[in-house]
């Protein structure tokens, strides 16, 4: 038995300032057998397709969902109506219980195991020594379907496809886009895409297949989760329309998908880029070697962010804030690397081991924040999906190498920049996002994983 925390990712809501993120960061756990917990909130201005999932450990792996929030009721979508919708959720598999494998990876201080297989709403599709027929999603010639994508995967950024088949995307993360046709869907993990799909094909069966994205030297499960989307009236037996998924290390794939991504912008959903910045944060985030007394080589991995290694309090920290408990967190996170370096050069820093802390970072309501998000190459070079809790950003820059504070601001898109809650840090270089810290109370805490 455990302990339950939920996480609804995105949820911007005011109301969320004591609920709804991270354990014992901002959200309530369910303690026992039987226990139960009711939480009222109000959605204001959002609509679209969000995840949810555990919050404690690897939990989430397999106890996650779609939280789909529908416009108001006579207030249509900005794009053609469907004829109906279906949610796909993408995730990881292990044949072990996920605690397991992420107690062992912390007890030895190495890497967790590698997941077996991919799904898809919760089904591997056939892989070595495992039966499954896979997903199947039925549809009828010549209707549109809005397809709600989720990648609920713990680790793993996934290529979605589908043979002979086309999307239109119209929104991310929640947020309505400007519309794209495209033959794939990229998305990391706790990302959301909804993507118009038109049955104009053949009746017949069509293979859907997933796939993992890595452009470094970093291991990952390369198993491809395999479904079946089939055509009201395909004859039993049928032959498969098949399609390849892009190589494991398709950056090009990747940057053309996420490039055609734009804020729709119109009049109505505009996109409110803050212009002006009262808060400049460099974050640099990566690995660190700190020493284990109980691991295999006397040392273990920990994520970091400008060498920082977060220490997890045992009271809830908006708790401390708003009664007034010491000794739970300091206000010191530093804004910019303590240490500064060639973040993205091939000479490595000559110590690994980073510092521990609860330590936060306070921002005035309603002030302007931007934080660019630099990779780096200690240890490996990784790309690191981030998602910051109780906020949508707008993702206004990005590059490869280091960040150049006086050229690169030039480039910034103002105009009509991707919003999301989640993000892609690209391996070997840096994204710079915007946003207004306007939901008081809540913690604005980044994560990632190591």
């Amino acid at each position: 038995m455990f302990n339950i925390t939920l996480q609804s990712t995105g949820m911007a809501s005011g109301s969320f300032g004591r609920a709804g993120t991270m354990d014992r960061h901002t959200s309530h756990n369910v303690q026992s057998p039987g226990q139960d917990f009711v939480y009222n909130f109000t959605l204001t201005g959002q609509r679209g397709t969000l995840l949810w999932h555990a919050h404690i450990s690897w939990l989430r792996a397999t106890l996650n969902g779609a939280i789909v929030i529908l416009p108001k009721r006579g207030v249509p979508y900005p794009f053609p109506k469907p004829d109906t919708e279906k949610v796909i959720v993408l995730g990881e598999w292990w044949k072990a219980d996920v605690e397991a494998v992420v107690k062992q990876a912390t007890q030895f201080g190495l890497p967790p195991n590698l997941s077996d297989a991919h799904t898809i709403n919760g089904r591997t599709g056939p892989v070595t020594n495992c039966p499954s027929q896979g997903f199947t999603l039925h549809v009828e010639s010549g209707k549109t379907y809005l397809l709600r994508i989720i990648n609920a995967a713990v680790n793993d950024e996934l290529f979605f496809k589908i043979a002979g088949h086309n999307f239109t995307v119209v929104e991310v993360d929640a947020s309505y886009t400007k519309p794209f046709i495209t033959d794939i869907i990229f998305a990391g993990p706790g990302q959301t895409t909804n993507a118009l799909l038109t049955a104009d094909k053949g009746i017949g069966k069509y293979l859907i297949a997933i796939s993992p994205f890595m452009d470094t030297v970093i291991p990952v499960d390369n198993v491809t989760g395999i479904g079946f989307l089939c055509y009201k009236g395909t004859v039993a037996f049928s032959p498969t329309a098949l399609t390849n998924t892009p190589p494991i290390n398709a950056t090009a794939v990747t940057n053309t998908f996420l490039d055609r991504i734009r804020s729709l912008n119109s009049n109505k959903y505009p996109a409110n880029v803050p212009l002006t910045v009262d808060h400049s944060l460099l974050f640099a985030i990566g690995v660190g070697i700190n020493p284990c007394a109980t691991c295999v080589n006397g040392t273990k991995n920990v994520a970091a962010i400008n060498n920082v290694s977060f220490v997890m309090p045992t009271t809830n920290l908006l708790h401390a804030h708003y009664y007034n408990i010491g000794g739970v967190f300091t206000d010191d996170f530093p804004a910019n690397p303590p240490t500064p370096f060639n973040y993205t050069g091939s000479v490595q820093p000559s110590n690994f081991q980073t510092t521990n802390g609860t330590r936060l970072y306070r921002l005035a309501y309603n002030s302007t924040v931007q934080i660019v998000l630099q990779g780096t190459t200690t240890i490996a070079p990784e790309s690191h999906p981030t998602h910051l809790h109780g906020f949508n950003f707008y993702a206004v820059g990005k590059g490869l190498g280091n960040f150049d504070p006086n050229k690169d601001p030039e480039k910034f898109n103002l105009v009509d920049p991707v919003e999301r809650n989640t993000i892609k840090v690209p391996t070997g270089g840096w994204i710079a996002i915007r946003f207004r810290a306007d939901n008081p109370g809540y913690v604005q805490a980044l994560d990632f994983p190591p």
